[in-house]
């Protein structure tokens, strides 16, 4: 039923008496038909209105519904470029090591790290990273509690990007890029450990820029080393000559800083290439003697079709060490005047199916923690360390997007009771 007919019924009804009485003729067979249409209509708007008028009855006569209580959830507020203003991000790592002695077989929960990032609008956000070692952290336990970055990122222009804050230094392939799914292996490779000590972090500032040549530049300065934490007796120096001396930002002694700079081109698809340059005093006017420590690395990666090709050499110098080493003779670990290391690695995409992916790899570095120490004289100048030659063969398999289980195997040239089988899990996100 039309819901204009009831209004036209009564205008219908006029008009048809008004024709009969104009007309004085007898009602058509037409004229009688209407008239009996609109009065079935008349009939079924009446209907209506009663049916109407009972549902009204009805609600009125209802109780009255409970109110809703409204309960506030918190939402990331959204910039304007539509990202959300916070975001939680982590990454870990559980490792088993079983060396040739398999008596010293171990496993570790080697770190989990917890980050968050805010922006504070579209150009302006902060980046921090909280780390825990070894599983747990206490006055009587072997685990660590540190902060692996915290700083402010603003956006200047499109061109240019400023960091204030304790970051990670552009160095390597691994140091700004060390979660478990992006590198191969069980462990972190030896050069980027105990060469380049990552992840290696310092506070100060820096300038960012990505070309559209695809030219990415990263320059700043920062704190640096301090040379007066060198134990001799201590094996930590021989592991690593700059991780032995790091600061991480700790009530860090900032007398000397440095100057960092690092520049990496992908102009071709599939292709990284960079290198980066680090230098600054290191004695921290703590002494009378000066020295300064400089590292500088070049680094590489293709990945052509299912390959995926890597490279990095780094070396380290520092200078003055005659003077610094006369006090410290009779230790068993003086300061190396030089230090470098470099490793080839190759993986390949063997099978891939949905989100399983499993890459076999092998990976063969060269290291040297003390490639040469400065003259002190006959019978007092120490014998340069050996090269350690390692062999890594192993495979990551991936589960999905950012979770993975490695394998493998690693053999050493000179310390063959270092030769172990790895297991691990990590993940990120």
């Amino acid at each position: 039923m039309s819901f204009l007919s009831p209004r036209l019924s009564p205008l219908a009804l006029a008009l048809s008496l008004a024709l009969g009485a104009s007309s004085g003729q007898a009602q058509t067979s037409t004229e009688l038909e209407m008239m009996r249409r609109l009065d079935q209509l008349s009939t079924e708007l009446a209907k209506l209105k009663s049916e109407l008028q009972t549902m009204q009855q009805k609600q009125a006569a209802a109780p009255a519904p409970a109110p809703v209580t409204s309960i506030a959830v918190a939402e990331p507020a959204a910039r304007g470029n539509g990202e959300p203003g916070t975001v939680i991000s982590g990454y870990a790592e559980i490792n088993y090591n079983r060396p040739s002695n398999s008596k010293d077989a171990q496993a570790d929960l080697r770190r989990v790290v917890l980050g968050y990032q805010h922006r504070f609008d579209e150009k302006t956000k902060v980046v921090t990273e909280i780390e825990v070692e070894h599983g747990i952290a206490s006055a009587s336990d072997g685990g660590e509690v540190a902060i692996e970055q915290a700083y402010i990122e603003h956006q200047i222009n499109p061109l240019f990007t400023l960091r204030g804050g304790l970051f990670l230094m552009p160095v390597g392939l691994l140091n700004e890029n060390h979660e478990p799914p992006n590198f191969y292996g069980v462990e972190r490779n030896f050069v980027e450990t105990a060469i380049i000590p990552s992840t290696w972090r310092e506070g100060g500032f820096q300038l960012a820029s990505n070309l559209d040549n695809g030219l990415s530049l990263q320059a700043g300065i920062s704190t640096g080393f301090n040379l007066n934490k060198w134990d001799a007796a201590s094996s930590e120096g021989r592991e690593s000559p700059l991780g032995a001396i790091h600061q991480e930002m700790a009530q860090a002694k900032a007398h000397d800083l440095a100057l960092f700079g690092a520049a990496n081109w992908r102009g071709l698809p599939g292709l990284l290439l960079g290198a980066s340059v680090f230098s600054g005093k290191a004695t921290q006017r703590q002494t009378e003697l000066e020295s300064r420590i400089s590292l500088w690395d070049v680094h590489a990666r293709w990945t052509p079709g299912r390959w995926d090709l890597s490279a990095v050499y780094a070396k380290g110098t520092i200078s003055n060490t005659a003077a610094l080493n006369s006090s410290l003779v009779g230790g068993d670990n003086l300061i190396p005047a030089s230090f470098d290391g470099w490793y080839a690695q190759a993986a390949y995409k063997l099978w891939e199916q949905g989100g399983y992916r499993l890459s076999p790899f092998a990976r063969w570095e060269q290291v040297n923690t003390a490639r040469s120490y400065a003259d002190l004289g006959q019978g007092l100048t120490p014998t340069a360390a050996p090269t350690e030659r390692i062999i890594t063969v192993g495979a990551n398999f991936r589960l999905t997007d950012g979770v993975v289980f490695k394998a493998d195997l690693q053999r050493f040239r000179e310390n063959k009771d270092m030769d172990r089988f790895n297991l691990g899990v990590g993940w990120s996100f």
